[in-house]
């Protein structure tokens, strides 16, 4: 009788958590309506309400760093960052610098990959050859701007050494268009739409970094990964070119609960065949690469899933 009652009691209690799981309501940070932060996450937020138990919201933001912000002050539950902006806030270094760090910062898993695009006039044909040049290395104080500074950094250059100009990714391609400046920073998803209409009316080159330039990066930071833009990808680039991504990523703070976290990723993965069909980033979605370039602690949450499929989170 009591042995009875012992596994009638578990096994209520463990209905009882998964039913607090599986009834979660929870708001999804992206980031401006016209980006790929906003429909991917809209794509995650429809599959998971349809085919799980979480209700998820998804609201329009102003993307990383203020996504950070809205996790952090318990006005959203996950946010999709990119993942050196994570990092910058969990250490309080760079854009978070003065900030406190945000210890309690946790990730969930990596999406896919944002490509540093170096894309400079003809005669330009590598990083070395910008020392004295004009670029636009994103706006001022931004991720790209950051992204820039590194990058550049691996190979000796300071923003002493060029002329520096602040313009976003629209406006530095038509600068480059109208020889304004000689190369500029993007920092975006694959094949970026700035770059392909670029494309149509002018030549340019795509500058290369190395694997020897890439190891400098990878000493200082852990965010950066390896990518290589394939030829064709823009129309006038015949030859495949090595650069390095950061990632998008998602994330939450510690205190959401592990079960929520699972739930989540396994509704992803379990539908990932839906996600691709609603958004093309939904076909990226791997367990060989939903950890790469994560430059946070991992969520408890994540572990445990991670763990079950066989994922080394060490």
């Amino acid at each position: 009788m009591k042995k009875t009652l012992a596994l009638i009691l578990t096994a209520v209690l463990a209905i009882s958590m998964l039913a607090g799981c599986g009834g979660a309501k929870l708001t999804l940070a992206t980031g401006g309506t016209t980006g790929t932060y906003y429909s991917y996450g809209s794509a995650i937020a429809t599959v998971l309400s349809d085919a799980t138990d979480l209700k998820i919201t998804v609201t329009s933001t102003g993307a990383s760093k203020a996504n950070i912000q809205l996790i952090q002050d318990g006005d959203a539950d996950i946010a999709v960052v990119q993942n050196d902006v994570a990092f910058y806030a969990n250490t309080g270094t760079d854009l978070f610098a003065g900030e406190e760090a945000y210890a309690d910062l946790r990730t969930i898993g990596a999406l896919y990959s944002e490509v540093v695009h170096i894309v400079a006039a003809p005669g330009i044909e590598s990083i070395e050859d910008l020392a004295g040049k004009t670029v636009s290395v994103g706006d001022a104080g931004s991720g790209t701007e950051f992204n820039a500074t590194q990058v550049l950094a691996a190979y000796g250059i300071s923003f002493d050494d060029i002329e520096v100009v602040n313009l976003g990714f629209g406006d530095s391609a038509d600068a480059l268009k109208n020889g304004q400046i000689d190369a500029f920073f993007g920092v975006s998803g694959s094949p970026a739409t700035y770059i392909t209409d670029l494309a149509a009316t002018n030549d340019f080159n795509l500058l290369a970094i190395d694997e020897a330039h890439y190891d400098v990066l990878a000493e200082q930071y852990d965010f950066y990964v390896v990518e290589t833009i394939p030829a064709g990808t823009y129309s006038n680039i015949a030859e495949d070119v090595q650069t390095v991504a950061v990632k998008a990523v998602l994330v939450c703070d510690a205190s959401v609960d592990a079960e929520t976290v699972y739930a989540f990723l396994s509704g992803m993965f379990d539908n990932q065949a839906d996600l691709a069909a609603a958004h093309a980033k939904g076909e990226l979605l791997t367990a060989e690469t939903i950890l790469d370039g994560v430059s946070t602690p991992l969520h408890e949450g994540a572990i445990q899933y991670f763990t079950e499929i066989g994922l080394d989170v060490e």
